[in-house]
């Protein structure tokens, strides 16, 4: 199937039980608001009737100065009741299968300004494609944090396919582009996005681990408001006790999205805290822990020693567990994300990436590189400051917004 085919049954056709039950929930409102406007004729008939006799009774009353006030004044409040029925706003109710894919292409807006406006000059200057084209696309991707070994890879791809199906133009040049980012991020794959989460009735643990200032913390709170979203219950585990501020910092998390956090005083033994947190989550029969861990990256040898003790804390009283460990990385970062991403795969078994601020890069590229060079799975990203901007990693969706105009305006020609 080919990746317009693709997107657009993403887009509109087959939609996720998410997508089903927005759009439920829109067709209830619809039906209310069918059933308000039925209505409204009656509400208005009995009122009119209601003012009537309201004027008959005051044309008997003795004391009119007294009857004449009310009636105007019920009139003016119904009239008020009318006109704010009549210029109440509607509300403009986006498509559902639309909404986790707008989230992608206005999260990637400042890459997709930066790189996607030059690949389009770039096709605007090439009438044909040829060997300078392939050369200036490549800077492009390279400049956009693609990564080195990812754009000889697909440019190995774009010089096959192009010779393969004898493409002489730049006309679609764009679609085999995404196409092939896709290809090479996926490699055969499926389910990357998926969390190891256990069975009901088991505890499933969930380790965090990352550098300072990369919206660790954040990310943990928002994630935990997903997960309760979904009807779990989550324990926090507040295991950073090194940088100043941190047990605060997920406290105010916790308090915000109604987890507990469990939690001693700062300079403590962070695998002592697993330890409390796994019993704690044990004992009020939670769904998910997760656990935030000190980002010291100074010493190398301290921040391997301490996660692996941490790690041996929870296989040891929950078996198989951490079922996850997840980096975050901060996209602005760049190239440097990648440095970290190697620093930690060697420290801990990381089974996926939250790459975090894709909203507030141009270099969005760097997912690429991060999934080809280390083949780790990049699980979730961070699309916004919003509690719900944390979004599973979509490969498809994320090439749509870093491609989006110039992919838009050719399903437009396809369909036409």
């Amino acid at each position: 199937m080919s990746f317009f085919k693709r997107l657009k049954e993403k887009l509109t056709g087959n939609p996720t039980e998410e997508e089903k039950v927005v759009a439920a929930i829109n067709e209830e409102e619809a039906a209310e608001q069918k059933q308000d406007e039925a209505t409204e004729p009656a509400q208005i008939e009995a009122t009119v009737d209601e003012m009537e006799k309201v004027e008959e009774v005051s044309e008997t009353e003795t004391s009119i100065e007294t009857a004449t006030p009310v009636a105007i004044e019920d009139q003016e409040q119904q009239e008020v009741q009318e006109v704010a029925v009549v210029e109440e706003p509607v509300k403009e109710k986006k498509p559902s299968a639309w909404s986790i894919t707008q989230k992608f292409k206005a999260g990637l807006e400042k890459t997709r300004n930066s790189f996607t406006s030059k690949v389009n000059d770039l096709v605007a200057r090439y009438r044909k494609v040829d060997e300078d084209f392939f050369e200036e696309l490549e800077d492009l991707l390279l400049q956009a944090d693609v990564g080195f070994e990812t754009v000889m890879e697909l440019m190995d791809k774009l010089r096959f396919e192009v010779q393969r199906k004898n493409i002489k133009d730049t006309n679609g040049i764009q679609t085999i582009i995404s196409e092939k980012l896709v290809e090479i991020y996926e490699q055969g794959e499926e389910d990357l996005i998926e969390l190891n989460m256990q069975p009901k009735g088991e505890l499933t643990v969930i380790l965090f681990v990352g550098v300072n200032g990369v919206g660790k913390t954040t990310t943990i709170g928002k994630l935990a408001h997903r997960l309760k979203s979904q009807g779990k219950t989550v324990v926090l585990a507040a295991g950073d006790t090194f940088r100043a501020g941190a047990i605060d910092q997920l406290q105010v998390w916790g308090d915000r999205v109604g987890c507990e956090v469990i939690k001693q005083s700062e300079g403590s033994d962070p695998a002592a805290v697993m330890y409390d947190a796994i019993r704690a989550a044990k004992n009020r029969n939670a769904d998910v822990l997760i656990c935030d861990t000190a980002g010291r990256l100074q010493n190398k040898v301290n921040l391997m020693n301490e996660l692996e003790k941490v790690h041996r804390v929870i296989s040891r009283e929950v078996p198989n567990a951490p079922h996850e460990v997840l980096l975050a990385l901060d996209a602005t970062t760049g190239q440097n994300a990648l440095v970290q991403a190697q620093t930690f795969k060697e420290a801990t078994n990381v089974t996926g990436i939250v790459l975090t601020k894709l909203d507030g890069t141009a270099k969005g590229g760097i997912v690429l590189a991060i999934r080809n060079k280390l083949h780790i799975p990049v699980k979730f990203v961070g699309l916004g400051e919003k509690m719900d901007d944390l979004q599973p990693f979509d490969a498809e969706r994320y090439v749509y917004g870093l491609f989006a105009d110039g992919l838009d305006k050719e399903l437009q020609n396809n369909e036409d």
